[in-house]
């Protein structure tokens, strides 16, 4: 599927195994996530259209493993198990959380990622610095909270499905709006969760998110 990607678009495409990738995060090993993956895969359903993104499920936080990744890769720090399906294709902004990120590819995806230390003084973001990745089925990913990221992009027609764990009450709604002079309070949109996006991508710009990413939208093919 990796070969494939790569002869259809004009950007290379990475797999999250290769060494490129540990700039951006790692590949988990010794987690067992199946049964996270069958609740996914028998309770979830993928949108007609977009993206369905739940940031909190009280089934999926029922298992074991979320207690195990408090302890280890969050630190003891509380978190929510959630997911995001969807049928995604183009880039359409980058958000980062202060705090790592594990998704794990019930289906295959890819995803844009960047730094968060590449962003401009004035919030802007070249879409020309990202990389793209492939994450095979069944892999699971710790993102570092320095990494731009956003929704997940689809290889197949029937589109994607990715569980989402975070520190508890990321992407939220914030209690307040807090801007001050700290160019930083503008890309702030829900709580950890600060966005730079594509003057392109409405939903976002309606949701408040500041319009910073400069170049195209770019459509991935598969």
């Amino acid at each position: 599927m990796l070969e494939r990607l790569n002869a259809v678009n004009d950007v290379k495409i990475y797999s999250v195994n290769d060494e490129k990738f540990r700039a951006y995060g790692r590949v988990l090993e010794g987690y067992d996530f199946s049964e996270l993956i069958r609740y996914m895969e028998t309770e979830t359903a993928i949108p007609e259209n977009g993206n369905v993104y739940i940031p909190s499920v009280e089934a999926m936080e029922s298992f074991p493993i979320k207690a195990e990744v408090e302890k280890t890769v969050f630190g003891e720090t509380p978190v929510q198990i959630g997911y995001c399906n969807g049928r995604n294709t183009t880039y359409n902004g980058f958000e980062y959380h202060k705090a790592p990120e594990i998704n794990v590819a019930v289906t295959p995806f890819m995803l844009v990622l960047g730094h968060s230390y590449d962003i401009a003084e004035d919030n802007t973001y070249r879409t020309l610095q990202a990389e793209v990745f492939f994450v095979p089925e069944g892999t699971a990913i710790e993102m570092f909270g320095t990494t731009l990221h956003l929704s997940p992009l689809r290889v197949c027609d029937e589109g994607f499905k990715g569980v989402v764990i975070l520190p508890k009450g990321t992407n939220t709604p914030l209690d307040e709006k807090h801007l001050n002079t700290d160019r930083e309070s503008k890309l702030l949109l829900l709580k950890n969760k600060w966005v730079v996006a594509h003057p392109e991508r409405e939903p976002l710009i309606k949701q408040g998110a500041f319009a910073g990413v400069i170049g195209e939208n770019k459509e991935l093919f598969y």
